[in-house]
């Protein structure tokens, strides 16, 4: 399915439905700001060219959308919300937080928000704080370790639940910092995809946030006085990589605006004949075709 994204009338209509009150509940008690208005607007419409780019409905029923209870999932749950709401997502939403046994995690606070507001939605527990601190040396970074339990827990929930996709609420910094995590420490160059076949080719991962600046995304967290829930386990952590990563771009945003956003076009935009990989391109293939 192809989403046409939002033009002038269209952009009117939308102005006219929410006039009417047209939108979903969790909305009710959002600001009636124009700066508010255009945030939403905004977001919404870059996620709707990240579904349109990457083809992300098509063959889509179910959805299971991975809440961890910061900002950006939280985010990326409203506005999946909102443009079901408009008739726009024509695929089921269940919303899943997987508990990771992480002291003081406030375990209320989550089924409390997501049965006020009528969303379907999944609590698992599963201890792989433990895990993690166990397997992780004195002094060492928990991410990696943490982020592969917790995909592998959510992939094994998304088929129980019958779901087509995992569904992650990251956006276009993380997408940013990976790559240039890649490049700097894992010499290659790759990132989050928006769209990812899982290894074992039954589920894909879907990241319709991928066009999303995080301050945006903070910034409509804020508006929308989400309850947020911090990361006591790699949040509690300094000098990680991804944090230098944030620096490094966040100063050169300083310095030149809309890099971040020249640099997320450029991913889009390879040119593999004029890289270093031979696996992408035919080099022993080029010929001159016309004599001097």
């Amino acid at each position: 399915m192809t989403l046409a994204l939002p033009n002038a009338d269209t952009e009117i209509a939308e102005d006219a439905a929410e006039a009417g009150a047209s939108s979903h509940p969790l909305f009710d008690h959002a600001p009636r700001s124009v700066s508010f208005n255009k945030l939403r607007k905004r977001l919404l419409r870059q996620v709707r060219q990240a579904m349109d780019d990457f083809d992300m409905l098509k063959g889509q029923k179910r959805w299971l959308i991975g809440l961890s209870g910061g900002k950006d999932s939280y985010g990326l749950l409203a506005l999946l919300l909102d443009l079901k709401w408009r008739g726009l997502l024509p695929v089921e939403l269940l919303a899943c937080n997987l508990d990771q046994g992480q002291p003081n995690f406030p375990k209320h606070i989550l089924p409390e928000y997501l049965t006020s507001i009528g969303v379907p939605h999944r609590i698992e527990y599963r201890d792989t704080y433990s895990v993690v601190k166990e397997k992780v040396p004195q002094g060492g970074t928990y991410c990696a370790l943490c982020s592969r339990l917790r995909r592998g827990n959510l992939y094994r929930i998304a088929r129980e639940e019958g779901c087509d996709a995992l569904v992650l609420g990251h956006h276009r910094e993380d997408i940013l910092e990976t790559f240039f995590m890649n490049f700097f420490h894992g010499g290659r160059l790759a990132t989050m995809p928006a769209k990812l076949l899982n290894d074992e080719g039954d589920l894909f991962v879907m990241r319709p946030l991928a066009y999303a600046a995080e301050d945006d995304l903070a910034k409509f967290a804020t508006a929308m006085q989400f309850p947020i829930i911090p990361c006591d386990l790699c949040g509690s952590q300094d000098g990680l990589q991804r944090n230098a990563m944030k620096e490094m771009l966040a100063g050169i945003e300083a310095k030149m605006p809309g890099r971040k956003d020249t640099m997320l076009r450029a991913l889009s935009h390879v040119n593999a004949s004029h890289l270093l990989d031979p696996k992408l391109f035919d080099f022993s293939a080029l010929a001159v075709t016309q004599s001097s």
